[in-house]
């Protein structure tokens, strides 16, 4: 398997610097206020987010194929909740949710195997520290 990389260049302070994620074709900036406030650019949280996104879907994909249930589509969403503690900032906890087109297959079996996804993607095995949750709705056309 290939190791993916990535970079971030941080420049100044943390309240009046900037910096730039980038990796393949994405490269974007980043600032205290697009992490903190609603400033433009992107953040730690909203990357993690993506690829937390991202592995569920292509999870929850494949287990359903595997299952004799080959899903239409899977929409994935990861809202990452950045708090403050004692100690600074913690992530702490992220929210899953998806909306899947999945023809002839029961709300029960669906669930399951969402619940499957949850646990077995490679991001959420990374993220074992901080809960998780799971909304799964399954769509029709």
């Amino acid at each position: 398997m290939p190791t993916r990389n990535a970079q971030a260049i941080w420049e100044g302070t943390l309240q009046e610097g900037s910096g730039r994620v980038q990796f393949a074709h994405f490269d974007q900036p980043y600032s205290f206020k697009s992490r903190f406030e609603d400033g433009e650019g992107t953040n730690p949280e909203q990357l993690l987010g993506a690829a937390h996104a991202g592995c569920f879907a292509m999870a929850l994909s494949a287990r359903l194929a595997r299952e004799g249930f080959p899903a239409v589509r899977v929409q994935a969403q990861a809202k990452v909740h950045l708090n403050k503690v004692e100690t600074g900032f913690a992530i702490q906890k992220i929210d899953l949710e998806c909306a899947a087109e999945v023809p002839n297959i029961s709300e029960e079996k669906f669930q399951e195997f969402a619940l499957a996804a949850k646990e077995g993607c490679p991001v959420s095995q990374a993220l074992k520290a901080i809960e998780i949750t799971l909304y799964a709705r399954l769509v029709t056309p």
